[in-house]
């Protein structure tokens, strides 16, 4: 009984990959519903704002990528643009 799926009432949330007399039931408690939500939006965002600060020094001073493609960089701002708009966007809704 390596692994075992759990089934409880609506609203007992239960994150476990394998349990048994080896395993114990993990509980997510505060990381259910709106909180996790709102933390995976502000670590999205977080991410993103990393990664586009990445990009720019890149291309502003070659470090820390050493300049290899404009082209990737260019794309790599539009997609944490596009992501930390999302984020902040669901961030507003989830308020």
């Amino acid at each position: 009984m390596l692994t075992q799926l759990v089934h409880g009432r609506l609203g007992d949330t239960v994150a476990t990959i394998a349990f048994g007399p080896r395993f114990p039931r993990v509980g997510l408690g505060l990381w259910k519903g709106s909180s996790m939500e709102k933390g995976m939006c502000w670590g999205a965002l977080g991410i993103s704002g990393v990664l586009l600060l990445l990009f720019l020094l890149d291309i502003i001073i070659q470090f820390p990528f050493g300049g290899l493609s404009m082209t990737i960089d260019i794309l790599g701002i539009l997609a944490t643009g596009v992501t930390a708009y999302l984020a902040w966007d669901a961030v507003r809704e989830i308020r």
